[in-house]
């Protein structure tokens, strides 16, 4: 581990239990992890081993049945909501499995939102965006609007959004489902640029042996439980 690491997200025994149908669903059951500023990770499992229910409950999206998240040194669950809102904003990017685009905003309008949130100028953000678009391949598409775009084209400007305000951390909930295998391992490698470069962290929920490959640091889920974690060599 690189000495010059900091914790970004701490989580101590994160229990959690939903009703489905009159039945308790033990989703996440008691998992201690932390994220690093160096992390390039991916949680593996099988479906409902509890990935998508664990990255919700770490980033402040879904608040855990029992146990404690740190987010940057900060215990999420004595925040306020605008507080909690604030902190999530300035240090994690959200890639998500249904894109969540704005369908009445252009493309550029879409990777700016949390830039303009952030207070950063006009100019600037103009020229983050037409930097990454240029980045994912999507030159030219700034005057469009997501249902002019296909489901990988949309997925792409879903990674730019969270990319591009420069945030400490990114979670991504199967960010290549919708990615053919060059795109995908092209922006994957970006990504994993972005991660040696700037020091941006990664933590990806996948089923995708692509991202698996690339990843630098495995946590495999089982049954809500983290079965084993390790760096790769």
């Amino acid at each position: 581990m690189a000495k010059n690491t900091e914790d970004i997200i701490v989580s101590k025994d994160i229990v959690k239990n939903y009703k489905e149908d009159s039945v308790v669903v033990h989703a996440v059951r008691g998992v201690d992890f932390t994220i690093h500023s160096s992390d390039f990770a991916a949680i593996v499992g099988p479906s409902g081993s509890g990935k998508t229910t664990l990255l919700n409950c770490i980033s402040g999206l879904d608040t855990p049945t029992s146990g404690k998240v740190w987010l940057k040194g900060n215990l999420i669950s004595e925040m306020s909501g605008k507080q909690l809102s604030d902190l999530r904003r300035d240090n994690i990017g959200f890639i998500f499995q249904a894109y969540n685009l704005i369908p009445v905003l252009t493309v550029e309008e879409n990777i700016e939102y949390i830039m303009l949130l952030q207070g950063v100028d006009k100019k600037e953000r103009h020229r983050r965006v037409l930097q990454i678009l240029e980045e994912i391949g999507l030159k030219g598409f700034e005057d469009r609007f997501p249902p002019q775009l296909s489901g990988g084209q949309q997925q792409r400007v879903a990674i730019a959004r969270a990319m591009v305000s420069q945030p400490a951390l990114i979670l991504a909930d199967e960010p290549t489902a919708n990615l053919d295998s060059k795109t995908g391992s092209g922006l994957l490698d970006m990504m994993r640029e972005l991660n040696e470069q700037e020091g941006m962290s990664f933590l990806f929920s996948t089923h995708d042996q692509l991202v698996m490959d690339k990843a630098k640091r495995l946590i495999v889920l089982k049954d809500g439980q983290i079965e084993k974690d390790e760096i790769k060599g």
